[in-house]
């Protein structure tokens, strides 16, 4: 079994942590591995370098939040499990703090819950034409510029038009995702075991504003005018 040992190079003992993360794994029988920009510190952490994640069985962050964020789409595209060590601030999402790292090969070992999350799809459309395409496990923004006018915003839920709202923005977010930005904007939180779409507009000028929750199997459509 291997396990990719991911580490946020701007986390100050991150690569401490990390290798000693690796001496639990290599004692539990389990090889670890780096890869990409962390592969510098193969040596120093202890670990194998690997060209590709599919070569691992699973993938341990050690950073914050950002850092699954990050790595997660990494971890859908090779539907490979992803555990995350908690170095940072905020610890919303990743598992283990660093005091029950001698946990991991438990938790690698089968004796775990595997929490399966939902992530957004999203296409950026300009003139007819798809110019960016994305996956967001959090969430996804629309918002003005400092010197642009306030936008009208009109989302629609299929052909349904469900609000016409001028904001500083936009969010669409997933129920993981409830408990970041949307948060913030004044947004409910959603367990994150749901699988829905929370919408909320960014500093509405309105009276009248509420976020709405939209089932994942709906496509949601938000146009923007009077931006310029």
């Amino acid at each position: 079994m291997k396990a990719l040992i991911i580490f946020n190079l701007s986390k100050s003992g991150a690569a401490a942590l990390s290798a000693k993360i690796a001496d639990i794994l290599r004692g539990a029988g389990i090889t670890p591995c780096v890869f990409g920009e962390n592969a510098v510190y193969a040596e120093k952490v202890g670990a194998e370098i690997v060209d590709s994640p599919a070569a691992c069985n699973y993938i341990i962050t050690v950073g914050g939040d950002g850092t699954i964020l990050r790595w997660g789409k990494v971890a859908a595209d090779y539907d490979i499990p992803l555990l995350g060590v908690n170095l940072g601030r905020l610890g919303f999402m990743a598992s283990v703090e660093t005091e029950e790292i001698g946990k991991i090969p438990e938790l690698l070992s089968g004796e775990h819950h595997i929490s399966r999350r939902m992530m957004l799809n999203v296409e950026l459309v300009r003139d007819g034409k798809i110019v960016l395409c994305e996956r967001a496990l959090n969430d996804v923004t629309a918002s003005r510029s400092s010197r642009s006018k306030l936008p009208e915003f009109v989302v629609s839920c299929g052909e349904t038009e469900v609000s016409r709202v001028r904001a500083d923005g936009i969010m669409l977010s997933t129920p993981t995702g409830s408990t970041a930005y949307s948060l913030s904007a004044g947004g409910p939180i959603l367990s994150p075991e749901l699988e829905c779409v929370e919408f909320t507009a960014l500093c509405p000028h309105t009276l009248f504003n509420r976020p709405m929750i939209f089932s994942d199997k709906q496509t949601i459509y938000a146009r923007v005018f009077n931006y310029h």
